[in-house]
């Protein structure tokens, strides 16, 4: 339902900022509060309160900064939640991906990811490492999936047990290098731009949940998609791009990260569908969740994720990786 109040707040922003309205419409909502309006030449961002656009502005003055593409400000109103800014057209990699241009855009995308993890992130990041990606995997898990799933609340010994084996599992992106990771960096965040060169071709867009962790978890969010399939050929060849760039990184070290930070996310992400259907009447979400349940099941197989592997066997086994009954999408 529209709400007047904020209705005329959008106007005098707008106003205010020399754009008028007419002609706006619409444009895909994520999986926040926040949503998008086209206008004539910009986009609106309309995120009131609690969402916060502070951290937004801050990323994307960061990331255009080292000579990535990111939407240019025109203007933004922090205290009310409104940024218009460019537009950077409708050519999302999650509509344009596939056997005729994978190369041409997972290699932008990587090359991107190059130059974003390889400089130096502003300081007062958030710390996405090993006890935040334990905490909001047990969140979604516990708190959301398993009494959907059971209509009871976990035994302790299950919420004891998996956390003791993300923990474990997770000592592979405890010691590893850190930088700036997106943390949704995946096809539908990610526009196609031909006419920039290099990694500006990729303009990149929802980023302010960036954190510092580990890089291999934004190469997992890429590519182990939980929206859509990546084959697995296009994965190899783009962990091998990334690894080819950074010689730095030890390539057996760096693909147990991977490994790790995929059963993490497919874990937390899978539940958090849940969550999304249940909390924030958005059961739209569901339908990706039997591809998340497979992508665990793959990551499981890694050795570096075996301790959490064998706590999920036993908690929450193969023929219960799914959603929730009477949850439909």
């Amino acid at each position: 339902m529209t709400d007047p109040a904020r209705e005329r707040i959008i106007e005098q922003f707008l106003a205010a900022s020399g754009c008028a309205r007419r002609d706006a419409r619409p444009l895909a909502q994520d999986a926040s509060f926040r949503r998008y309006l086209r206008l004539p030449n910009a986009v609106l961002m309309d995120a009131p309160p609690p969402e916060d656009v502070r951290p937004f502005l801050r990323i994307a003055a960061h990331l255009a900064g080292i000579g990535l593409s990111v939407p240019r400000i025109i203007a933004a109103d922090t205290t009310a939640g409104l940024v218009l800014e460019e537009d950077l057209g409708d050519d999302l990699f999650s509509t344009i991906l596939d056997e005729t241009n994978a190369e041409l855009l997972l290699d932008a995308a990587i090359d991107a990811l190059i130059v974003m993890h390889r400089a130096a992130p502003p300081n007062g990041l958030p710390a996405w490492g090993k006890a935040a990606m334990v905490e909001t995997a047990l969140g979604t898990l516990f708190d959301w999936w398993w009494p959907a799933m059971h209509g009871a609340p976990p035994p302790p010994d299950a919420r004891a047990e998996v956390t003791a084996a993300l923990g474990v599992m997770l000592n592979h992106v405890r010691d590893g290098p850190r930088c700036l990771v997106h943390r949704d960096f995946f096809a539908g965040n990610l526009l196609w731009l031909p006419d920039r060169s290099g990694p500006r071709r990729a303009g990149i867009i929802d980023f302010q949940s960036a954190a510092i962790g580990h890089p291999a978890y934004d190469l997992v969010s890429l590519l182990q998609d939980a929206r859509r399939d990546i084959p697995t050929a296009w994965e190899a060849r783009a962990i091998a791009r990334y690894l080819t760039a950074r010689p730095e990184c030890d390539p057996a070290t760096f693909q147990a990260a991977y490994a790790a930070c995929a059963a993490q996310r497919h874990l937390r992400v899978a539940c958090q569908w849940v969550r999304l259907a249940k909390r924030d009447g958005r059961p739209q979400y569901l339908v990706h969740g039997p591809r998340t349940w497979h992508l665990l099941t793959r990551a499981l197989t890694a050795p570096a994720a075996a301790p959490l592997a064998k706590v999920l066997d036993r908690f929450v086994p193969p023929d219960q990786r799914r959603n929730p009954p009477g949850l439909t999408a």
